[in-house]
C-alpha cells in the first residue's frame, strides 16, 4: 500500500513538473530582445517553422510548440506571410498570430494632388513592392470595368496598408474602388444646376480645384469661379491644366507662349470647357467643393503669395489684383 501511495506521489509530482514545464514553454510570456520579423513561406512544414522560431529566440523550444500545434490541429491552419513578433509574447500567442494570419502591415500615404504617375512610382519604390510589376493602365482599368481609358483622377489619395504578400495592383484596386465610392457619394448629394454632364466631369473639376489651392477654406470659392465660367461659356484659363498638358516638357517656368500657343487639349487658355481628363488625384474635400460651389459673382482669382488668393468679379478688379500681388506695383 505504501509503495502504491509512493508511486502515486511520484506520478503526481512528475505530472506537476511536466505541467509547469509545458506552462513555461507554451503559455508563459517571453520578453524578446527586440522586434523580430519572420516569414512563413508557403509549403513549409510546421516543424521547420518551429525550429526557425527557436533559432530566432522567439520561442523557448520548437518540439513543445510542434507537438502542441499537431495535437490541437492548428499546425495545418498556419498562414503564409511576414509576421512581426515583439514585446512579451508566449509560444501559444505566436502560434495564434500565425493561425489568424495577422501578418506585418506596411503603409504608403498618397497625398491629395499627386498624379497617377507619382502614385505608381511611390508604390513601386516601396521596399516590399520593388520588382513587382504594375499592369499597364489600360489593362488595369479594363479589368476593373472602368469606362475610362486614362487613369488620372480615378484613384483616391489616402494611406493604404498592405503586407509583403500583396502586389501593387491590389493597392491600386483599393484606391480605385475608394474613389468610385467617394465620387458616387458626392455626386448623389450635389447642388442643383451644375454644368456637369456626368460624375466624371465633376471629377475633372475636383482635380483642377485640388491643384489650384491648398487652402481648404478656398476650395468652394475656387469651384464657384470655375462653375460660373463654364456657365458663361468663358475659358477656364487655369494654369495647372496647361502644366499637366506639358508633361515632362514643363521645366517649372510657365510662359506666355505655353498659355497661348501650346496645342495640348489641356490648354484651357485655348480650348473651351473642361480638359479631357482629370489632372491629378482629388481628395474628398475637392470633390465636395466641385459639387457644392460657393455662390457669388467672382470670375477671376490671383495668388497672393501666401497660399491664398484674391477673388474678383470684374476684369478691371482682377488686373488691379494682379498688379498688387503678382507685379508688386
Amino acid at each position: 500500500m505504501r509503495r502504491i501511495i509512493l508511486l502515486l506521489l511520484i506520478f503526481l509530482a512528475a505530472t506537476l513538473l511536466l505541467a509547469k514545464q509545458v506552462q513555461r514553454l507554451l503559455f508563459d510570456s517571453k520578453t524578446l530582445l527586440g522586434p523580430v520579423v519572420f516569414e512563413v513561406k508557403p509549403g513549409h512544414r510546421f516543424s521547420q517553422i518551429s525550429r526557425e522560431l527557436e533559432q530566432l529566440s522567439v520561442i523557448r523550444q520548437a518540439t513543445a510548440l510542434t507537438w502542441y500545434a499537431a495535437f490541437s490541429g492548428l499546425d495545418r491552419r498556419v498562414k503564409a506571410g511576414e509576421y512581426l513578433f515583439q514585446g512579451p509574447i508566449s509560444a501559444q500567442d505566436v502560434l495564434q498570430q500565425m493561425v489568424n494570419g495577422k501578418v506585418r502591415n506596411y503603409q504608403l500615404t498618397i497625398p491629395e494632388g499627386w498624379t497617377y504617375a507619382q502614385f505608381t512610382e511611390a508604390l513601386q519604390a516601396h521596399p516590399v513592392m520593388q520588382d513587382k510589376p504594375i499592369p499597364p493602365a489600360d489593362v488595369l482599368l479594363s479589368s476593373l470595368g472602368s469606362q475610362q481609358q486614362h487613369p488620372e483622377g480615378l484613384f483616391f489619395p489616402s494611406t493604404y496598408y498592405f503586407s509583403s504578400q500583396n502586389d501593387p495592383e491590389s493597392v491600386l484596386i483599393q484606391a480605385y474602388r475608394r474613389q468610385q465610392t467617394e465620387l458616387a457619394s458626392a455626386w448623389s448629394g450635389r447642388s442643383d444646376n451644375l454644368p456637369y454632364k456626368s460624375p466624371y466631369d465633376a471629377l475633372i473639376m475636383a482635380s483642377i480645384i485640388e491643384k489650384e489651392t491648398g487652402q481648404a477654406s478656398e476650395r468652394s470659392t475656387v469651384a464657384g469661379v470655375f462653375v460660373r465660367r463654364l456657365q458663361k461659356r468663358m475659358l477656364l484659363q487655369t494654369d495647372p491644366t496647361v502644366i499637366y498638358g506639358l508633361g515632362k516638357d514643363f521645366d517649372g517656368n510657365l510662359t506666355r507662349r505655353h498659355l497661348h500657343h501650346h496645342g495640348s487639349p489641356y490648354n484651357t487658355y485655348k480650348y473651351p470647357g473642361l480638359p479631357p481628363t482629370p489632372i491629378a488625384l482629388p481628395g474628398a474635400e475637392s470633390l465636395h467643393a466641385a459639387l457644392h460651389p460657393a455662390a457669388g459673382n467672382s470670375l477671376y482669382f490671383v495668388a497672393k503669395g501666401d497660399g491664398s488668393h484674391a477673388f474678383s468679379a470684374t476684369l478691371a478688379d482682377h488686373q488691379r489684383a494682379v498688379r498688387k500681388y503678382q507685379l508688386r506695383r
